[in-house]
């Protein structure tokens, strides 16, 4: 009976393989390539990787492995070690940082839709008033189709997916095989000390949050901990091997750009059409012509779409089923025939036009549009990764009252310090961030984060308010 159970258990390298699909994307190497000197973001890379990445993802696990009944939420988590109240602010964090999360999917779509069609980067050439208003009229297609029911949506968006995950191995195989089998004209990469070396000046720092945001969520991984074959021993094995695949994909695939882009002239809307260019050229190089960036780009709108239709449901239907009614107001738990909360799906919809609207009037281009949310984003998403840091922090303090199969580290004061340090850094970075040269942008990276975070402050007054009109203490 054991060793057939033994047989359904999850390898360390299986959930290595499973996390590493959740984790990682193609644009993120862009992301890296374009705000980290094309080559130097290697070094970059190889020390996120070391000093938070490795920590993050082990404390997921003690956490996963510690609450292996509660479906592995940030939120559970926070209320099993500290409380209800800490809970719902934690549940509210991450549903409200996917709101401008939600504001970069119809931008995606539409510079994939430009791609498939015309087959160059003519879009950034677009009159940024009518990108933000394309984008608007699909955010809203896709809020009244997250409000019939979306069950068939979640394969979709694993094909589309799993489709740009493959197309981005297949095209770091594909330029590092370049110059063996092609006469494609690529760049020789100085291979010296100065070509790899980034410059640890005010812009270094203040990019960070791209880093920590493109290596951050592995906590979805967490709920299968115990369902591991040894946990004590696959799990850290399974990360660490999860650390190493993230780390050649990211070496390579920048290598790979940089045999593409010169690194001391890295092209202006490369965080635009980045990825596009890189498939355009590699159909170049092995000789048919734009089918790969056709591909990629249809794959990547479906992609878009139906991840906009998903972030739209899912965040709001975990803080809505996992919060604690104290704290909700009545009129966000409504719901429509297809199980869709109506009411919480206007509250989103007026924040996200206001974020889709708004940097049109301000920011003067497409490139610095799509610049600015990438950056916003950066700032805004790893503020879920800081509650992570609180429940293990406060697991550590609690020192034997949970159980954990396994643990990334016996020691309490060594746990808490690890946590402390993870919590600060995403901190740190995420204010690093905030920094602009450009005023208007700066003014909205410091609000919107702000605003976003701080309106979860009015749903429990509202709550209590209802609850007293009631009688209710």
């Amino acid at each position: 009976m054991n060793a057939k159970n033994d047989t359904k258990k999850i390898m360390w390298y299986s959930l290595a393989l499973m996390a590493f699909s959740a984790v990682w994307g193609f644009g993120n190497v862009v992301n890296g390539f374009s705000e980290f000197g094309g080559l130097k973001a290697i070094v970059s890379w190889i020390l996120i990787f070391a000093v938070y990445f490795v920590p993050y993802a082990l404390m997921v696990g003690e956490l996963g492995s510690a609450f292996k009944d509660l479906g592995g939420g940030v939120s559970s988590w926070i209320n099993e070690t500290i409380g209800p109240k800490l809970a719902y602010y934690a549940g509210w964090t991450y549903f409200v940082v996917h709101l401008p999360y939600i504001s970069q999917k119809p931008q995606g779509a539409v510079i994939a839709a430009s791609w498939a069609i015309f087959q160059d980067g003519s879009i950034s050439n677009l009159n940024p008033l009518l990108l933000q208003a394309l984008c608007l009229v699909i955010f809203l297609f896709g809020l009244w189709f997250a409000s019939k029911g979306i069950k068939a949506l979640k394969n979709i968006t694993t094909i589309a997916g799993t489709s740009m995950f493959i197309m981005s191995i297949l095209f770091i195989l594909l330029m590092i095989a370049a110059p063996a089998i092609t006469n494609a004209p690529l760049l020789k990469i100085d291979w010296s000390f100065d070509t790899f070396m980034p410059t640890f000046d005010v812009k270094y720092f203040t990019s960070l949050s791209i880093l920590v945001f493109a290596v951050g969520g592995c906590e979805k991984i967490s709920p299968y901990v115990n369902k591991m074959k040894d946990p004590s021993k696959g799990f850290p094995k399974g990360m660490i091997a999860l650390a190493i695949m993230v780390a050649v994909c990211a070496i390579l695939g920048t290598i790979s750009l940089g045999m593409m882009f010169d690194s001391n002239n890295v092209p202006k809307d490369l965080l635009t059409n980045g990825a596009y260019y890189a498939f355009q050229r590699l159909g170049e190089y092995y000789g048919i012509g734009n089918t790969f960036v056709v591909i990629y780009a249809i794959t990547n709108v479906i992609g878009q779409v139906s991840t906009l239709i998903l972030s739209i449901d899912a965040p709001l239907r975990i803080l809505l089923d996992s919060a604690d009614s104290e704290y909700i107001p009545e009129k966000l738990l409504v719901q429509n025939e297809h199980g869709s909360f109506i009411n919480g799906n206007k509250l989103i919809g007026v924040i996200v036009a206001i974020l889709i609207i708004i940097p049109a009037f301000g920011i003067g281009d497409v490139d610095a549009i799509v610049k600015w949310l990438i950056k916003l984003n950066a700032v805004c998403m790893p503020l879920r990764y800081l509650w992570v840091f609180v429940a293990y922090i406060a697991l550590k303090k609690a020192g034997d009252k949970f159980h954990a199969e396994y643990r990334f580290t016996k020691s309490k004061i060594f746990g808490i310090i690890l946590g402390a340090w993870c919590f600060g850094f995403t901190a740190f970075a995420c204010i690093g961030g905030m920094y602009s040269e450009n005023t208007f942008q700066l003014v909205l990276n410091i609000i919107t984060p702000f605003v976003l975070v701080g309106l979860g402050l009015i749903l429990p007054r509202i709550a209590s308010k209802e609850r007293r009109a009631k009688g209710i203490s």
